[in-house]
């Protein structure tokens, strides 16, 4: 054998890049587990997912017939030269990896790197869109239609399904008063594989040990596609955005992990979801709302995360130096009811959905002024699904607002009255979401009105803000609210909060 496909963590599988071309053989195939990132400060769960998946793709090619090197390593690139010294003739060939720092490795390695298809627009294509777009924003309502246009997806013709791109007015139904509607998550049976990688994880891991959520095959990821198309895609509208502690998943896929790591491939999700919705089983706005996530805010994600250059994971427009709370590592005990929920969510099972990570996480760390790249590094290393390439834009541009608006017209941001009518948290918790100041005020209430004040001049010709901004002319109590929230924000940093 002359030629080796070297196959990251995250290209765990066969009809990707390098790999789709291989012949059982003729070609090798090197996996390199990395000692720096077991031993790493990464959720445990995070890095149970990857390898445990390596380790069951390298059974998988060796039973198709490959020869497979697959190896720890202190580094990547130690596994690399170990392999090269073992097999001193063999062209290492590799698919275009998923970051930045793993792309500029290959190349100071001389890998050749082929091109990428495990996303439907491919950075190239990306930018192309881009750069048409003759000095206009970006926005991702734009790349989804233009998606939806040129794949074809939920389309009668030219025109959308339904007579309309997007459905999200209908999916933002508050909870049920008591009602379960949501059906259990497909979970696997932990075996050996599970617990020797566990044992391998150093003791820089956080966070508890799997229970069987996470797919770490490409039988397990199927299993889960089947029932996310099956079960829960005819409920995912309505609820899509709720947070209840009845269900911590509600109607969410929970394929993130699986599609990040190479499990599942997005074209297929699409294809299966478009296929239930044309036979009936699926409501036209669950539907939409579902390809919309896949192929359109996944993949513009994707892209902006090259587009935007190496430069932007340090933006910071809105000058924020505060530290990470140490409740959000549950380092401390937080008496919020909705932070408390999370980050016991967060460390049970490495996984939040959207609306937690979004409008809790991202939005208490905005209006608080936490430095960006302390929360992008924490939720990089906390979350299952937590890829630089999904948390770079998601955070920088969306949730912390710290691009300025080059990724998203407006801050994400909001006060105790949203969590108090899509959440379940707030009748049980001490702080009334109602209130701006006093002991009893909600902090994320108190923290909003003083984030608008604080950023007055930034959001006031905001047509997205300009409304909000406006209300602050009609607070008595602004003064209070100022020295609140600086209260607030000291009892935050110093975990008493």
């Amino acid at each position: 054998m002359s030629r080796t496909v070297w196959v990251l963590g995250d290209q765990l599988n066969r009809r990707i890049g390098a790999l789709a071309d291989a012949v059982p053989g003729e070609d090798r195939v090197l996996l390199v587990e990395s000692r720096a990132k077991l031993d790493g400060a990464r959720h445990r769960q995070r890095t149970h997912l990857v390898v445990a998946a390596m380790r069951r793709f390298a059974g998988e090619l060796t039973d198709a017939g490959f020869e497979v090197d697959l190896r720890t390593a202190p580094t990547l690139a130690d596994g690399l030269a170990a392999h090269r010294a073992a097999h001193r003739s063999a062209e290492v060939i590799a698919t275009e990896p998923n970051s930045r720092a793993a792309r500029a490795l290959l190349q100071r390695e001389g890998v050749e790197a082929v091109a990428s298809n495990q996303f439907l627009c491919h950075p190239d294509e990306f930018a192309t869109w881009a750069d048409g777009r003759a000095g206009r924003r970006l926005r991702m309502e734009d790349f989804y239609r233009w998606q939806r246009t040129r794949l074809g997806y939920l389309m009668d013709g030219p025109d959308p399904v339904g007579g309309r791109w997007n459905f999200d007015d209908q999916n933002r139904e508050p909870p049920p008063k008591v009602a379960n509607p949501w059906p259990d998550p497909v979970r696997s049976k932990l075996d050996d594989v599970d617990r020797d990688v566990l044992a391998a994880i150093g003791p820089g891991g956080f966070g508890a040990d799997p229970v069987g959520w996470w797919p770490t095959s490409r039988r397990q990821a199927l299993a889960r596609l089947r029932h996310a198309i099956e079960v829960v895609l005819p409920m995912f509208g309505p609820h899509e955005d709720v947070i209840v502690e009845r269900s911590w998943h509600v109607a969410h896929s929970l394929l993130s992990p699986a599609l990040n790591i190479g499990l599942l491939l997005p074209g297929e999700v699409a294809d299966a979801a478009e296929q239930a919705y044309r036979e009936g089983r699926v409501p036209v706005a669950s539907a939409e709302g579902f390809v919309r996530q896949v192929i359109g805010w996944r993949e513009y994600v994707w892209g902006t995360y090259w587009h935007f250059g190496p430069g932007y994971r340090d933006r910071n427009a809105l000058r924020a130096r505060a530290p990470l709370p140490p409740a959000l590592r549950g380092e401390s005990e937080t008496r919020m009811r909705c932070v408390g929920h999370a980050v016991d969510g967060l460390h049970e099972r490495g996984w939040v959905h959207h609306i937690q990570r979004l409008m809790v996480f991202a939005n208490l760390c905005t209006l608080a002024g936490v430095e960006p790249r302390q929360v992008v590094a924490w939720m990089t290393d906390s979350f299952v699904d937590g890829d630089e390439w999904v948390m770079l834009p998601n955070l920088i541009g969306m949730g912390l607002h710290a691009d300025g608006g080059q990724l998203a017209t407006k801050p994400y941001v909001s006060g105790g009255r949203y969590l108090a009518r899509m959440t379940d948290h707030c009748k049980a918790c001490p702080f009334d979401p109602t209130k701006r100041v006093g002991e009893d005020a909600c902090p994320y209430t108190t923290l909003y009105w003083d984030f608008l004040d604080r950023h007055r001049d930034r959001f006031a010709t905001n047509a997205r803000m300009a409304q909000a901004v406006r209300g602050l002319d009609r607070l008595s109590d602004l003064p209070a609210v100022r020295t609140r929230a600086v209260e607030v924000r000291r009892r935050l940093a110093d975990g008493t909060l």
